[in-house]
């Protein structure tokens, strides 16, 4: 699961924020009282495929003390000519949420999300794992069912130790319950968040399947040209010489 707000709280900012409405642990409104907590200056809520953690803040309404930046994280798949085993993702700052292009893709995300869980739900049960549908939807509540609901479930029932524990042995990559999920193409996904008069980033390029060494900055450029517009270099999970870099 992701760990809201994981970032280093003194540098006074953190921009890439997951709550309850994809896959993080807090709602939006707990996020905005730790950012408060914390003395943070700004923020960002950016679920997974869904802008719906952003709209949930502002409808909270944001602390006078917080600059709050409206966002998005988008799976998106490699470019042309670089091969990846999964997502890239794309994070998007700055959107107009009544844009068309953006509400149309969310639609198609959203529908891809809701036509994976079952899937993923019938191969568990073909393993003989007595799980059902609707008690992940007790799981999920008003948000969009992603893995990390699916590997909850699979605690709350006994069925694995941790979160952790159900990814190593059934729904990560490669393992026996893993189904393949629709990866936006890279164009699209950054003429999307441009569209919706938004700012593109990489998001972590070192947990990515991104092309490293030699070939790192030659896939930047090609990003840079279908209009990327910025890097996100501190990542609580990226090495101390990735950051340098």
């Amino acid at each position: 699961m992701k760990k809201p707000l994981a970032s280093d709280p003194h540098t006074g900012i953190d921009l890439h924020v997951h709550s309850t409405a994809s896959d993080g642990t807090l709602t939006p409104p707990e996020i905005l009282e730790m950012a408060v907590l914390l003395g943070l200056k700004a923020l960002s809520i950016t679920d997974h495929d869904t802008i719906s953690g952003s709209a949930a803040a502002l409808a909270r309404g944001i602390p006078r003390s917080l600059e709050f930046i409206t966002g998005i994280e988008i799976s998106a798949a490699a470019p042309d000519g670089y091969p990846s085993g999964s997502s890239i993702h794309i994070l998007g700052y700055g959107l107009d949420f009544l844009d068309a292009s953006l509400n149309n893709l969310l639609t198609v995300l959203r529908s891809s999300r809701e036509n994976r869980s079952p899937r993923i739900i019938q191969r568990l049960r073909d393993m003989g794992m007595d799980v059902t549908m609707e008690e992940l939807s007790r799981v999920v509540g008003d948000a969009t069912a992603g893995r990390p609901h699916i590997a909850q479930l699979l605690v709350a029932k006994g069925l694995a130790d941790s979160i952790d524990d159900a990814f190593d042995r059934f729904l990560g990559k490669h393992k026996p319950a893993y189904v393949e999920k629709y990866r936006v193409p890279m164009q699209e996904a950054i003429d999307v968040i441009r569209s919706a008069g938004g700012v593109a980033v990489l998001a972590h390029p070192f947990l990515n399947d991104t092309p490293q060494a030699d070939d790192f900055e030659t896939f930047l450029l090609t990003l840079k040209e279908m209009g990327l517009e910025g890097i996100e270099a501190v990542y609580p999970e990226h090495p101390e010489a990735a950051t340098a870099r």
